[in-house]
């Protein structure tokens, strides 16, 4: 048995070549230290990446830096550069290095290890970073459910009372292919102390934004085709939390609407009747919510997501939806 091992990448995205790396390393090792080298122009964040490896490979010991030295395997200067960023993250000696690509003989030369190839030439794992980043879909079975995630393209459909966005939104679904996000809130509102008729509180905007959150982390790692269609989310929380309270959205609901960047928001039309169906209570101010909405998806709430408001029948909706997300 290896007494420590080392297994170091980007992980961007960590993706099956990756896990069996460190898998044949954990199997040989008594222990394994994998570095996390991030360079800051990347798209994918370092927290990002991290939590996919604790997540999957939680027996390793994980450490991580920012590394922003360029790539260059024939440059000792370079080398140089690196190595002191490696070194300065090890807290004991390396027995081995494991690597996939060539570098690992050069690596394991200047920290002292014996050098590990594993699955050389990518026969068994025909994927790379670069290849994942260039067609996602190309690669979805290399990727853990967490790390698909990522990659999903979350359609939000929201909006004012009535204005028909689980229609929508459900039509989307259908057209798409994909899973289904429903509105946390709805089910709450039956479900909090109290029942339908009890009195709003925070805690109940904090309580639906998190499970919101849940719900659609959930649906996004079982998406087949990088698609989701989410009937409202947190953004839509605060804004609820802003009508019933009187007042802006703690902290921990608007953390909450940043923590998940959608593809696209759609806003469905209030040119509609209103209909009522025993929760609804906002028909006096549906337009003036409606404007909210558009305020909240046009300024810096929504984030620069790129949003539409849809009116018309159900298919006329829904035929400018999917052109909006075809463009896109």
């Amino acid at each position: 048995m290896i007494a420590h091992g080392l297994v170091l990448g980007k992980f961007w995205p960590l993706h099956a070549g990756h896990s069996h790396l460190i898998e044949t390393a954990l199997a040989q090792c008594a222990r394994v230290t994998v570095q996390l080298l991030v360079h800051p122009d990347e798209d994918v964040p370092m927290e990002v990446r991290a939590r996919w490896i604790r997540e999957i490979h939680p027996a390793v010991h994980l450490v991580t830096a920012y590394d922003d030295a360029p790539v260059d395997f024939d440059d000792p200067a370079i080398w140089d550069l690196h190595m002191a960023t490696i070194t300065g993250l090890l807290d004991a000696p390396v027995d081995a290095v494991f690597t996939s690509d060539d570098y690992g003989a050069e690596l394991a030369r200047r920290l002292g290890a014996r050098w590990i190839q594993v699955d050389p030439g990518r026969r068994d794992n025909a994927v790379s970073g670069t290849a994942v980043r260039a067609n996602p879909e190309a690669f979805w079975s290399t990727l853990h459910p967490a790390v698909r995630a990522w990659y999903v393209r979350r359609v939000v459909v929201t909006g004012a009372e009535s204005t028909g966005s689980t229609t929508l939104a459900r039509a989307l679904c259908a057209e798409l292919a994909c899973p289904y996000v429903p509105e946390f809130g709805r089910e709450w509102t039956e479900q909090r102390p109290g029942g339908v008729s009890a009195p709003w509180a925070t805690a109940d905007f904090i309580e639906i934004a998190a499970r919101q959150n849940a719900i659609e982390e959930a649906a996004a790692r079982a998406s087949a085709n990088r698609w989701l269609v989410c009937d409202t989310d947190a953004l839509a929380t605060a804004i609820w939390h802003e009508r019933y309270m009187g007042f802006s959205a703690p902290d921990v609901v608007e953390e909450a609407a940043r923590q998940v960047r959608p593809f696209a928001r759609i806003l469905t039309g209030d040119e509609i009747p209103f209909e009522q169906d025993g929760f609804r209570d906002g028909e006096h101010i549906r337009h003036a919510m409606q404007e909210r909405f558009r305020q909240a998806l046009a300024g810096p709430e929504g984030d620069g997501v790129p949003w539409i408001e849809v009116r018309g029948p159900v298919q006329t909706r829904l035929a400018t939806a999917l052109d909006f997300l075809r463009r896109l």
